[in-house]
Protein backbone atom coordinates (compact mmCIF):
# COMPACT_ATOMS: atom_id res chain seq x y z
CA UNK A 1 0.00 0.00 0.00
CA UNK A 2 0.80 3.21 -0.40
CA UNK A 3 1.00 6.31 2.66
CA UNK A 4 0.24 9.77 1.85
CA UNK A 5 -0.02 13.06 3.55
CA UNK A 6 -2.55 15.19 4.77
CA UNK A 7 -3.80 17.71 7.93
CA UNK A 8 -2.05 15.38 10.75
CA UNK A 9 -5.17 14.14 12.62
CA UNK A 10 -4.03 10.17 13.42
CA UNK A 11 -6.82 8.33 11.54
CA UNK A 12 -8.56 11.43 10.19
CA UNK A 13 -8.32 13.42 7.15
CA UNK A 14 -5.28 14.96 5.95
CA UNK A 15 -2.84 12.97 7.77
CA UNK A 16 0.62 12.61 5.48
CA UNK A 17 0.16 9.16 4.93
CA UNK A 18 -1.05 7.22 2.05
CA UNK A 19 -0.91 3.70 1.84
CA UNK A 20 -2.26 1.34 -1.21
CA UNK A 21 -0.74 -1.93 -2.55
CA UNK A 22 -2.45 -5.08 -0.80
CA UNK A 23 0.74 -6.90 -1.00
CA UNK A 24 2.85 -5.91 1.11
CA UNK A 25 4.08 -2.85 -1.31
CA UNK A 26 4.25 0.84 0.23
CA UNK A 27 2.26 4.07 -0.04
CA UNK A 28 3.28 7.23 -1.09
CA UNK A 29 2.28 11.26 -0.85
CA UNK A 30 3.56 14.65 -2.26
CA UNK A 31 4.26 18.14 -1.58
CA UNK A 32 5.05 21.36 -3.96
CA UNK A 33 5.06 25.51 -4.08
CA UNK A 34 7.64 28.22 -4.41
CA UNK A 35 10.40 30.73 -3.46
CA UNK A 36 9.87 32.56 -0.32
CA UNK A 37 12.05 35.56 1.18
CA UNK A 38 14.55 34.25 4.18
CA UNK A 39 12.20 32.69 6.44
CA UNK A 40 12.40 34.92 10.17
CA UNK A 41 12.57 33.41 13.39
CA UNK A 42 9.75 31.81 14.99
CA UNK A 43 8.05 33.61 18.26
CA UNK A 44 5.81 31.41 19.56
CA UNK A 45 2.18 32.47 19.19
CA UNK A 46 -0.06 30.61 22.32
CA UNK A 47 -3.25 32.61 20.64
CA UNK A 48 -2.75 31.45 17.53
CA UNK A 49 -5.62 30.77 15.04
CA UNK A 50 -5.53 26.73 14.48
CA UNK A 51 -5.09 26.77 10.61
CA UNK A 52 -8.07 25.19 8.16
CA UNK A 53 -5.94 22.31 6.42
CA UNK A 54 -8.87 20.54 4.67
CA UNK A 55 -7.28 21.27 1.51
CA UNK A 56 -3.56 20.31 2.08
CA UNK A 57 -1.83 17.24 2.61
CA UNK A 58 1.15 16.77 5.19
CA UNK A 59 4.05 15.45 3.96
CA UNK A 60 6.69 15.76 6.38
CA UNK A 61 7.97 17.35 9.52
CA UNK A 62 10.95 19.70 10.30
CA UNK A 63 12.58 17.93 13.10
CA UNK A 64 15.86 20.11 13.61
CA UNK A 65 18.83 21.54 11.61
CA UNK A 66 21.36 19.49 9.84
CA UNK A 67 25.04 20.58 10.47
CA UNK A 68 25.84 24.90 9.75
CA UNK A 69 25.03 25.65 6.48
CA UNK A 70 21.01 25.62 6.85
CA UNK A 71 20.09 21.98 5.65
CA UNK A 72 16.72 20.23 7.43
CA UNK A 73 16.22 16.91 8.69
CA UNK A 74 12.88 16.05 8.04
CA UNK A 75 10.77 13.46 9.29
CA UNK A 76 8.79 11.90 6.82
CA UNK A 77 4.68 11.46 6.41
CA UNK A 78 4.84 10.22 2.77
CA UNK A 79 6.19 7.20 0.86
CA UNK A 80 6.94 9.24 -1.60
CA UNK A 81 10.72 9.69 -2.31
CA UNK A 82 9.90 12.32 -4.79
CA UNK A 83 8.47 14.35 -2.33
CA UNK A 84 11.84 15.28 -1.03
CA UNK A 85 14.31 14.48 -3.54
CA UNK A 86 12.88 16.24 -6.45
CA UNK A 87 13.40 19.85 -6.59
CA UNK A 88 11.01 22.35 -7.14
CA UNK A 89 7.80 23.77 -5.31
CA UNK A 90 6.37 23.04 -1.91
CA UNK A 91 4.70 24.43 0.80
CA UNK A 92 5.82 25.39 4.63
CA UNK A 93 3.22 25.42 7.50
CA UNK A 94 4.81 27.72 9.83
CA UNK A 95 4.09 27.38 13.48
CA UNK A 96 2.30 30.08 14.19
CA UNK A 97 1.21 30.01 10.64
CA UNK A 98 -2.63 29.81 9.39
CA UNK A 99 -2.04 28.58 5.39
CA UNK A 100 1.04 26.96 4.19
CA UNK A 101 3.44 29.44 2.35
CA UNK A 102 5.16 28.61 -0.85
CA UNK A 103 9.33 27.69 -0.50
CA UNK A 104 11.54 25.97 -3.33
CA UNK A 105 13.06 22.57 -2.57
CA UNK A 106 16.44 22.76 -3.72
CA UNK A 107 17.94 19.17 -2.58
CA UNK A 108 16.84 16.48 -0.61
CA UNK A 109 18.37 12.77 0.15
CA UNK A 110 17.28 9.75 2.00
CA UNK A 111 18.91 8.56 5.22
CA UNK A 112 17.71 5.30 5.31
CA UNK A 113 19.02 3.95 9.12
CA UNK A 114 17.17 6.87 11.05
CA UNK A 115 14.18 7.13 8.28
CA UNK A 116 15.02 10.69 7.93
CA UNK A 117 15.07 13.08 5.11
CA UNK A 118 18.46 15.88 4.82
CA UNK A 119 16.81 18.75 2.72
CA UNK A 120 17.33 22.33 1.51
CA UNK A 121 15.25 25.05 1.04
CA UNK A 122 15.80 28.12 -0.62
CA UNK A 123 16.24 31.08 1.56
CA UNK A 124 17.78 28.74 4.62
CA UNK A 125 21.62 29.31 4.56
CA UNK A 126 22.29 29.06 8.39
CA UNK A 127 21.78 27.25 11.35
CA UNK A 128 19.98 29.84 13.10
CA UNK A 129 17.65 30.11 9.78
CA UNK A 130 17.28 26.45 10.26
CA UNK A 131 16.40 26.33 13.51
CA UNK A 132 13.63 28.73 13.55
CA UNK A 133 12.11 26.07 11.14
CA UNK A 134 11.99 23.14 13.96
CA UNK A 135 8.74 21.41 14.12
CA UNK A 136 7.04 23.35 10.86
CA UNK A 137 5.52 21.12 8.30
CA UNK A 138 6.09 20.70 4.37
CA UNK A 139 2.69 20.38 3.24
CA UNK A 140 1.35 20.10 -0.48
CA UNK A 141 -2.64 20.72 -1.81
CA UNK A 142 -4.95 18.06 -1.26
CA UNK A 143 -5.31 17.47 -5.04
CA UNK A 144 -1.86 16.43 -5.86
CA UNK A 145 -1.98 12.95 -5.17
CA UNK A 146 0.61 10.74 -7.11
CA UNK A 147 -1.01 8.35 -9.39
CA UNK A 148 -1.60 5.14 -8.06
CA UNK A 149 -0.69 1.83 -9.86
CA UNK A 150 -3.22 -0.96 -9.73
CA UNK A 151 -4.52 -2.79 -6.44
CA UNK A 152 -2.90 0.56 -4.62
CA UNK A 153 -4.83 2.79 -2.61
CA UNK A 154 -4.77 5.92 -0.55
CA UNK A 155 -4.76 6.11 3.26
CA UNK A 156 -7.48 8.39 2.72
CA UNK A 157 -10.12 6.62 0.74
CA UNK A 158 -9.65 3.09 2.76
CA UNK A 159 -10.07 4.89 6.50
CA UNK A 160 -14.20 5.03 6.98
CA UNK A 161 -14.65 1.36 4.40
CA UNK A 162 -16.70 -1.43 6.25
CA UNK A 163 -15.34 -4.11 6.51
CA UNK A 164 -17.71 -7.62 5.59
CA UNK A 165 -17.26 -11.05 5.36
CA UNK A 166 -17.06 -12.21 1.83
CA UNK A 167 -18.55 -15.60 2.37
CA UNK A 168 -21.67 -14.51 4.80
CA UNK A 169 -21.93 -11.03 3.95
CA UNK A 170 -21.84 -9.88 7.90
CA UNK A 171 -20.73 -6.55 8.92
CA UNK A 172 -16.79 -6.61 10.61
CA UNK A 173 -16.41 -3.18 11.34
CA UNK A 174 -14.93 0.11 10.05
CA UNK A 175 -11.94 0.66 8.60
CA UNK A 176 -10.11 3.14 11.32
CA UNK A 177 -6.64 3.37 10.48
CA UNK A 178 -3.60 1.39 8.93
CA UNK A 179 -0.87 0.29 10.38
CA UNK A 180 2.43 0.07 8.38
CA UNK A 181 4.68 -3.60 8.73
CA UNK A 182 6.17 -5.79 6.32
CA UNK A 183 2.88 -6.17 4.91
CA UNK A 184 0.43 -3.08 5.85
CA UNK A 185 -2.49 -4.24 8.53
CA UNK A 186 -6.21 -2.65 8.59
CA UNK A 187 -7.48 -1.73 12.09
CA UNK A 188 -10.97 -2.04 11.86
CA UNK A 189 -13.54 -0.70 14.80
CA UNK A 190 -15.51 -4.08 15.43
CA UNK A 191 -19.44 -3.99 15.01
CA UNK A 192 -20.89 -3.85 18.42
CA UNK A 193 -22.28 -7.52 17.59
CA UNK A 194 -18.66 -8.94 17.38
CA UNK A 195 -17.73 -7.12 20.99
CA UNK A 196 -18.26 -9.23 23.94
CA UNK A 197 -18.61 -5.88 26.01
CA UNK A 198 -19.20 -2.58 26.45
CA UNK A 199 -15.90 -1.33 25.35
CA UNK A 200 -15.36 -0.91 21.05
CA UNK A 201 -12.31 -3.01 20.14
CA UNK A 202 -10.36 -3.22 17.52
CA UNK A 203 -8.76 -6.26 15.60
CA UNK A 204 -5.84 -6.04 12.88
CA UNK A 205 -5.98 -7.55 9.70
CA UNK A 206 -3.48 -7.53 6.99
CA UNK A 207 -4.13 -6.33 3.74
CA UNK A 208 -3.18 -8.65 1.72
CA UNK A 209 -4.93 -9.91 -1.58
CA UNK A 210 -5.42 -13.57 -0.23
CA UNK A 211 -7.53 -11.59 2.81
CA UNK A 212 -9.23 -8.52 1.59
CA UNK A 213 -9.26 -9.73 -1.94
CA UNK A 214 -12.24 -7.05 -3.05
CA UNK A 215 -11.96 -3.58 -2.18
CA UNK A 216 -15.08 -1.58 -3.91
CA UNK A 217 -14.02 2.30 -3.05
CA UNK A 218 -17.64 3.80 -4.97
CA UNK A 219 -19.64 1.10 -2.46
CA UNK A 220 -17.50 1.86 0.66
CA UNK A 221 -16.79 -1.57 1.16
CA UNK A 222 -14.17 -4.13 1.30
CA UNK A 223 -14.56 -7.78 1.55
CA UNK A 224 -12.31 -9.92 3.58
CA UNK A 225 -12.17 -14.59 4.12
CA UNK A 226 -9.89 -14.25 7.22
CA UNK A 227 -8.45 -17.59 8.37
CA UNK A 228 -10.45 -19.28 11.33
CA UNK A 229 -9.18 -17.49 14.27
CA UNK A 230 -7.93 -13.87 12.73
CA UNK A 231 -10.97 -11.56 14.39
CA UNK A 232 -10.23 -13.27 17.58
CA UNK A 233 -6.33 -13.77 18.05
CA UNK A 234 -5.86 -9.64 18.54
CA UNK A 235 -9.59 -8.85 19.50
Amino acid sequence: MKHEEANKEIGGRGTERQRGKRVGGNSKIQNVQSPVPNPQPIVPNTQSPVPNLDNWLEIGKIVSPQGLSGELKVYPVSDFPERFEVPGKRWLLRLDGTEPQPIELLTGRYISNKNLYVIKLAGVETCDQAEALRGCKLMVPASDRPQLAEDEYHVLDLIGLEVFMQASGELVGTVVDIIPAGNDLLEVKLHESLTTDKKQKTVLIPFVEAIAPIVDLKSNRIEITPPPGLLEINN
